[in-house]
């Protein structure tokens, strides 16, 4: 399996090895680091050892639409991936931390048909940026990172599936598209994210998007 680049430190920048780039940073670069919004530069890098960035808020949309995709999402539901459910109005938390590979993240979504539980780790592998999805990991989008308008935008080049040892690549044609921009709203003082999965053919199989508080906690607020 494929290890991620470290550590994510480059030449020229304000990030020395006690203040280590994040993912998120290394694959941006400077110049587009500084053109995020200060706030948002706090939400993408490295999270200090002993801290955890923690948020909550609402999703105003959350979930797929298409009834008949919901089979399938419930076995992706096992993998803590995406989930048979639909709803307005979603309570949710995010916990953000310093895993093994890189940024790992726990969103969960509080549906009215129970507590459910994304997990995903963003990463870098010769380079590029990466996000290993599920809790077993088995599924990888290869993302493209830019700034626009002071916004973080990420969006899939390619999906992979991971069998055993190996990660087979979706064929391109019919292969699912993931679109995500993070943005802070000072008029409101919270951060808003919008995700949007698509699949040719098909349109939009899963969405969420809202508004929530973050912050870098430490100490006893960890827990």
């Amino acid at each position: 399996m494929p290890t991620p680049d470290g550590p994510y430190h480059r030449e020229g920048t304000t990030h020395g090895p006690e203040h280590p780039l994040s993912p998120y940073g290394a694959a941006l670069g400077p110049e587009a680091l500084a053109a995020l919004h200060p706030r948002l530069r706090d939400y993408v890098d490295a999270i200090p050892p002993g801290h955890r960035g923690v948020g909550r808020g609402t999703y105003e949309v959350a979930g797929a639409r298409r009834r008949w995709l919901r089979p399938a999402l419930a076995i992706l539901a096992r993998e803590q991936v995406l989930f048979p459910a639909y709803q307005r109005d979603v309570p949710f938390r995010i916990r953000n931390d310093e895993g093994p590979w890189g940024r790992r993240a726990r969103r969960e979504f509080g549906f009215l048909s129970g507590r459910r539980t994304m997990v995903d780790e963003v990463h870098l592998v010769e380079g590029r940026l990466v996000d290993d999805i599920g809790v077993h990991r088995r599924f990888r989008a290869e993302l493209e990172a830019r700034v626009e308008g002071g916004a973080l935008h990420l969006t899939s080049t390619r999906m992979l599936v991971r069998l055993g040892p190996l990660l087979i690549p979706l064929p391109r044609r019919w292969s699912p598209r993931l679109a995500l921009v993070e943005r802070f709203v000072d008029s409101e003082g919270r951060q808003r994210v919008d995700l949007v999965l698509d699949a040719p053919l098909i349109g939009t199989l899963y969405e969420y998007r809202g508004t929530f508080e973050y912050r870098i906690v430490g100490g006893e607020d960890v827990g």
